[in-house]
């Protein structure tokens, strides 16, 4: 997460001084000078950190600088979002006294937006104080980055950067392998059609999931074997060499060893002799790229055409956009997960080699099961588990399996996480973002699609361009998680059959965990104190309740997590009554508060003080009759969930001040006696729905 902070920080800096009246430069200290420097110093961080962003992942010491340059990263972003804030208050004032294009009945009273003039000073005096102190951090960090020899951002020239991906072939021990026999049996079957119009097959699915496996039962059956003249098999990975995966090919049709030239013409043309007439299956196994251009330059679908008739391309990939970029997406086959007991007889298969004793005992036998439970069908999860568990031979070390977080066990971090972080890389870094962002609900949720980019909107990683929408570029990173396999259980509507919620799969979830494990806290609130399913970090900025009792929210958050930088708070499956003032008080850094499906009565006035707050869910919760008049003070608020709250009589008279609002849901809001959109409700909805983005009054 750090790379894609610091570039948005990045962006940000090159803007926020120049964007603005050089009367607010001049008043915030020395801001010009003090933000180029900070901004300079940025940008020299930012060409190692993809390079650091890998090395986290098994280097502690890393990870720790990591979390330093992000300490300091969001401080500033806190900075500029006051300083932004605070424009923005002054233009919308400047608006009110000089009047409006558009006319809003809710007027902008003077004593809500006005500050003593010396309030103001202090104010100002305070932002270019911190960018200051935050430069002097800044400048360490860039310095203890030398201890680390980071490459660069641009590797030199003509130095061969290693490559992670393992290297397969098509041989395989059947023996080993479990269930797909449906699977294979179909992919048989479409290979074998005389009369089967497409020629490339994509196979897409996670990584992990047995994709390659599959496809190495289908090259290797009997029947294959016996339909096709030639039968070549290349491993392609990243990157996309044209020229090598043309010799390859070459080598393999021609069934000899070649001295070729790197002149593509020629290797294609020598690929043609050689495949002229014959029925040929080709194997592209693990492609990443999207780039047509590169597809194209192979000309296979060119070359093939020459080729006798049902000849035939299996393509494996993690990618959709690889099946569109074929035009192969109508025989894309999307590979699903094993069940459950095909996923115990490969479990016990590994686990209890020679170990037959073992396996007909109940107490090795239930653990088993609930082990196989948690792998949810992934099978590079249970081969891996079933080779740590295969040296263990006590139930009281099967337990500590049992019970521990996946993500916490090194062997998985090793085996298991290895192919998610490719595909982790390979993400656009906004994207990567929006994706860990989801570690912040609990396992085995579903999570609606507009909510979540309502809250990727309000911690803002949209990087949008001008003329563009964030909830349109939102539903675009959406859409490539789905066509990146990383969601699941997809819901759809039953008219459009768009997507509008989805789940993630357990081990994807323990991943994005892994990866946040210093951002993100999830606790069981039950009981007095509360139960931590995690250890207390001071760096936790999104910070997660579940099953929290009936009463007031629980007062551990203070003792779990620095509520000063907390940016989410959200509550899952709790009843929380009421919210506890002095708690408010200092949730001054939160952008996004979900507090829906509780039991809450009312609000405290303390939460207009909340001003980088972008998003605030209070769905579902019956009791709730009013809201403070102070929630107009939220400036930033982009959305506001009201939905299903029977009881709300009415909504705030000073709406109109939440000049950023986006999205309110108000379906459901009332009492049969009452309409919780007054006239003047009404008169701000028109107003609300000029705006690019419509407000949803249902």
């Amino acid at each position: 997460m750090a790379e894609a902070l610091v570039n948005f920080l990045v962006e940000q800096l090159g803007s926020v001084v120049y964007h603005h009246t050089s009367e607010w430069v001049t008043l915030v200290l020395n801001a010009k000078k003090d933000v180029d420097k900070f901004s300079s110093t940025l940008k020299l961080i930012q060409n190692v950190l993809h390079d650091a962003e890998k090395k986290q992942v098994s280097d502690p010491a890393v990870r720790d600088w990591l979390d330093q340059l992000k300490d300091v990263s969001y401080k500033m972003d806190d900075v500029l979002d006051a300083w932004n804030t605070e424009i923005g208050k002054r233009e919308a004032k400047k608006q009110e006294r000089q009047g409006s294009d558009v006319e809003v009945r809710f007027s902008f009273r003077s004593n809500c937006f006005c500050l003593a003039r010396l309030n103001v000073v202090t104010r100002r005096y305070k932002i270019g104080s911190a960018i200051k102190d935050l430069n002097e951090e800044l400048t360490q960090i860039s310095v203890d980055k030398n201890k680390f020899s980071f490459q660069s951002t641009m590797p030199p020239v003509n130095v061969e950067q290693p490559n992670p991906r393992p290297i397969t072939s098509s041989f395989v021990d059947v023996s080993t392998i479990f269930g797909r026999e449906g699977e294979k049996e179909r992919l048989v079957s479409e290979l074998l059609r005389k009369e089967r119009p497409g020629l490339v097959i994509p196979i897409v699915g996670m990584g992990g999931l047995g994709k390659t496996t599959l496809t190495q039962l289908v090259f290797e059956d009997a029947r294959v074997q016996a339909h096709f003249d030639i039968k070549a098999w290349v491993c392609v990975s990243d990157p996309f060499d044209v020229i090598k995966i043309a010799k390859e090919i070459l080598e393999l049709v021609s069934r000899k060893s070649q001295n070729s030239s790197n002149v593509l013409q020629k290797l294609l043309e020598d690929i043609k002799i050689h495949i002229k007439d014959k029925k040929i299956l080709l194997v592209l196994d693990d492609v990443w790229t999207e780039d047509q251009t590169k597809w194209e330059s192979l000309s296979l679908p060119v070359l093939m055409q020459t080729c006798s008739e049902g000849s035939r391309i299996l393509v494996t990939t993690r990618k959709q956009e690889v099946a569109q970029m074929m035009r192969a997406t109508s025989d894309m086959i999307t590979l699903g997960k094993l069940s459950h007991l095909d996923s115990l007889k490969l479990f016990n298969s590994i686990a209890f080699l020679d170990r037959e004793e073992d396996k007909s005992n109940k107490g090795f036998g239930d653990i088993a099961e609930k082990i196989v439970r948690k792998c949810d069908g992934l099978p590079l999860v249970l081969k891996t588990l079933g080779s740590l568990l295969l040296h263990r031979q006590t139930i009281r070390e099967w337990e500590e399996v049992l019970n521990s977080e996946i993500w916490n066990v090194k062997v998985v971090q090793e085996e298991v996480f290895r192919p998610l972080l490719l595909s982790y890389y390979d993400l656009a870094m906004e994207v990567k973002s929006c994706l860990l962002y989801c570690a912040t609900y609990p396992k085995d949720f579903e999570f609606g699609k507009e909510i979540l980019i309502e809250q990727w909107m309000s911690q803002d990683y949209l990087n949008v361009g001008e003329n563009e929408e964030e909830a349109t570029k939102g539903r675009e990173v959406f859409t490539k998680l789905v066509m990146r396999c990383f969601f699941q259980d997809f819901r759809q509507d039953a008219l459009t059959k768009e997507i509008i919620g989805c789940k993630m799969h357990d081990t994807v979830h323990d991943f994005v965990q892994y990866l946040t494990q210093n951002e993100c806290l999830t606790v069981e609130a039950t009981g007095a104190h509360g139960t931590e399913t995690s250890s207390a970090n001071h760096r936790v900025r999104h910070l997660t309740l579940t099953s929290a009792p009936e009463g007031p929210i629980p007062s551990l958050i203070s003792k779990l997590a620095n509520s000063k930088i907390l940016r989410t708070l959200a509550t899952f499956d709790s009843r929380i009554t009421a919210i506890d003032s002095d708690l408010i008080s200092q949730l001054k850094r939160l952008r996004t508060l979900n507090l829906s499906r509780n039991n809450i009565h009312q609000l405290p006035e303390e939460i207009g003080d909340l001003i980088h707050l972008g998003y605030l869910d209070l769905s579902r919760n019956g009791n709730l009759r009013r809201l403070p008049d102070n929630i107009c003070n939220l400036y930033n608020l982009q959305t506001l969930r009201l939905a299903y709250c029977f009881n709300l009589e009415k909504l705030p008279k000073s709406m109109g001040k939440l000049i950023n609002l986006k999205h309110l849901h108000v379906e459901d809001c009332h009492r049969p006696s009452a309409s919780v959109l007054t006239k003047r409700d009404w008169e701000y909805k028109e107003f609300a729905n000029s705006r690019r983005e419509a407000i949803c009054l249902l």
